[in-house]
């Protein structure tokens, strides 16, 4: 079980140093058209990674974007190539004990700097620009909206995206003039299409996708999904029983921002330890996504 499995801060690879690391993952050159993205059990809250790993986190992160990839229609093209390390190119091969249900193998992309956010529902930080604008990202919403509430259709809502700090969100307007609008209105096109899938998907299988973010890049001038897609990392998920019935019940890292907002603590570094209580259950919440959404166990 995921949740009493040791937790994996990073991913030590002897005699490879990572071309990129991130707040989640570490990226090692695989050559000059691939890179093995390798998730490790760190936490990202409020833009801050935590001190205190989720066990088996990073499995649950590689085994959905696996998932997604292969499973959703509108995933193609995107850059996934595969996740058994034994036919990673070497050195990367005879780490594969190490690098198992970790990694995944992945044509290099020109990335894209811009988060591509669609939310089905109002909340997070849509809800507070809501109360603040009556508006998300310039898109202008109906009055009256609570918290939670569906949004029909969804909307897409960009942000600048940052390796470090604070993402901000951004109107279409800005995307255009950043991209191009070719590509904005592309990018605007894939995103919607991939969350529509996902949602249905997740609806049948006891899920409310209320919002998510996607990356995409440009291989071989292709516009192409990159990085891993509709992980509870990058995604709200709730029970659907308990939002029909009025609740939310999150699956996702949800239950960390909570005690964090309880905890006092100011969204500057650094950030806290977590209970162990709150890591196992937010290990629980992860692993429990994933046996619904694939029918595989974690």
């Amino acid at each position: 079980m995921i949740g009493s499995a040791a937790a994996v801060a990073r991913v030590e690879l002897p005699g490879l140093t990572p071309w990129r690391q991130g707040k989640v993952r570490d990226l090692f050159a695989a050559g000059p058209e691939h890179l093995v993205i390798v998730a490790s059990d760190r936490l990202s809250a409020y833009d801050h990674i935590l001190p205190t790993p989720i066990p088996g986190k990073g499995r649950v992160l590689t085994g959905l974007s696996v998932f997604w990839f292969e499973t959703l229609r509108s995933a193609a093209p995107h850059h996934f190539v595969s996740d058994d390390p034994s036919r990673y190119p070497a050195p990367f091969d005879h780490h594969a004990e190490r690098l198992a249900g970790r990694s995944m193998l992945v044509r290099r992309a020109e990335r894209i700097d811009i988060e591509c956010v669609v939310r089905g529902h109002l909340t997070g930080s849509g809800w507070r620009e809501y109360r603040a604008t009556g508006a998300v990202c310039g898109v202008r919403l109906a009055a009256g909206l609570d918290d939670g509430a569906p949004l029909d259709p969804p909307i897409f809502t960009p942000a600048t995206k940052a390796d470090q700090g604070h993402d901000e969100n951004v109107s279409f307007a800005a995307v255009v003039a950043r991209a191009g609008r070719e590509t904005a209105e592309a990018l605007r096109a894939r995103s919607l299409a991939l969350f529509a899938e996902a949602r249905d998907w997740a609806w049948a299988r006891g899920l409310v996708l209320a919002d998510t973010k996607f990356e995409f890049g440009r291989v071989d001038g292709t516009l192409t999904l990159i990085d891993e897609i509709l992980s509870p990392d990058s995604s709200r998920y709730w029970d659907r029983a308990e939002y029909e019935a009025g609740r939310r019940d999150a699956f996702d890292k949800q239950i960390v921002r909570d005690w964090l907002d309880r905890s006092g603590w100011d969204h500057e570094a650094p950030a806290p330890a977590l209970p162990d209580e709150v890591a196992a259950r937010t290990a629980a919440r992860y692993a429990e996504a994933l046996r619904r959404l694939t029918g595989s166990p974690a």
